[in-house]
């Protein structure tokens, strides 16, 4: 919902009863301060994950989903709103996160990406409800119904297992073989959890500093595919799509009042998704990413023409269906791969020993790649015409699609340590001595 906010939200602000007066130039400011939040926030969240793990560092969060709401709520200057939108930043990094490294920690291999899936599906449940209920209740209104989503938490997912890689990497032996049990609802679970225990034994030996990130060459890998994919999210213009819906379709005088138009939007990318966390585990994710990044360049390239061709003075009017359609396309498009395999991918291939700040740090790249983003499409757009960012946009997703192609493993099926195996560029076989494909 925070995510999806600005969208139906900032025409509000700038309507002639908004209840905060704000500036044109506020307006980038209040997008961009949530992304900026999460930025701030990383160094705490890698912390909260050590600290006090993976479940706790969820419920954490959610105690500063609702006080933004409330702020946001009750805000009566643009500066209360900045603080709200800082603080929402501050908490979605559990959502990225804590979220993603919990449920590939909880999850059997064989469900690991339809369960990963879910915190994109419910993301996207969230934009629905932001986008169905803001453009048309106060502002008020629409953060108690945010604040109700967060308060169901908060009652209920105390209740929840912790991970038990967590907990035996706490040396809680006890406790990580009750949280499997539970998790598998079954009480023989002790080969997979000797299974756990060697892995998390292995990975503790391994050195955990920050600069093995750099200098380790499978973490090194992981960086990499980690950066690539988060930047290809949001220079593939998802982030500026969902911030700025109403303003694009409304630019195109689409034939689509952008309100209905942008609720359409999102219950097409749900519905994408939620095909994709079906297949996912089925087809693997490579497919997804590939066919997704091409489709979606292919989309991004006519709405490209589109502006290009009304930008230069051509009468478009009988072809006002065409940015429409092309969005409706894109979300679909867009939403079932490169909008989903990443964060599920996120959690599988950093290992336990720099899981936390791996994450933390691809996080941090989702954040600086979204303020960009932000950023040079209101510049490009600005200067040189809307299709210009669009351009740039769909040349990415081709690259993206070559990049998949012939760097990203396939990790379907795989275990979290069989992953690890795989960008050491070694054999694991279960029950035997792993050894290096090359010695």
């Amino acid at each position: 919902m925070q995510y999806g906010w600005t969208a139906p939200v900032i025409p509000i602000l700038e309507s002639a009863d908004t209840p905060v007066q704000i500036q044109k130039s506020d307006v980038v400011w209040i997008e961009n301060s949530y992304l900026l939040g999460s930025f701030a926030g990383l160094p705490f969240i890698i912390y909260s994950l050590n600290k006090f793990g993976r479940k706790n560092s969820i419920l954490i969060a959610a105690v500063q989903n609702l006080i933004s709401w409330i702020l946001t709520a009750f805000a009566t200057s643009v500066e209360v709103l900045y603080v709200a939108r800082v603080i929402q930043g501050f908490s979605c990094n559990a959502a990225f996160v804590s979220a993603p490294m919990y449920i590939a920690e909880i999850a059997d291999e064989k469900i690991r990406g339809f369960l990963g899936a879910w915190v994109y599906l419910m993301m996207l449940i969230g934009i629905i409800v932001v986008y169905s209920v803001a453009p048309f209740v106060s502002i008020a209104i629409s953060s108690l119904v945010g604040g109700i989503f967060v308060i169901i938490q908060l009652v209920t997912f105390p209740f929840m297992p912790d991970s038990p890689y967590y907990l035996l990497l706490e040396d809680k032996v006890d406790a990580a073989k009750k949280s499997l049990q539970r998790l598998r609802s079954s009480e023989d679970v002790e080969t997979e959890l000797k299974e756990i225990e060697a892995a998390v034994v292995r990975q503790k030996s391994e050195r955990g500093k920050l600069m093995d990130l750099f200098i380790v060459d499978s973490n090194r890998k992981a960086m990499l595919i980690m950066t690539v994919l988060n930047g290809s999210q949001h220079f593939s213009s998802i982030s500026v799509m969902i911030m700025n819906l109403h303003t694009i379709l409304g630019d195109a005088a689409s034939m689509l009042e952008p309100s209905a138009a942008a609720i359409i939007f999102s219950v097409i990318m749900l519905a994408a998704a939620t095909i994709s966390s079906f297949v996912i585990d089925r087809t693997g994710k490579k497919i997804l990413l590939s066919s997704s990044s091409f489709l979606t360049g292919i989309s991004l390239t006519v709405l490209a023409i589109y502006f290009a061709v009304k930008n230069s003075g051509v009468d478009v009017a009988s072809y006002s269906w065409v940015p429409v359609v092309t969005v409706m396309i894109y979300a679909g498009v867009f939403k079932y791969g490169l909008g989903m395999v990443p964060i599920v991918t996120t959690g599988e291939l950093f290992p336990t020993s720099v899981k936390a700040m791996g994450m933390t740090f691809a996080d941090a790249m989702y954040d600086i790649f979204a303020v960009i983003s932000i950023y040079l499409y209101k510049f490009l757009a600005d200067e040189y015409g809307m299709h210009v960012p669009f351009i740039v946009f769909a040349i990415t997703c081709f690259l993206t699609t070559a990049f998949v192609s012939y760097y990203i493993p396939e990790t379907k099926g795989k275990t979290l340590e069989e992953i690890q195996f795989m960008l050491k560029g070694k054999k694991y076989v279960r029950g035997q001595r792993n050894v290096s494909v090359n010695p």
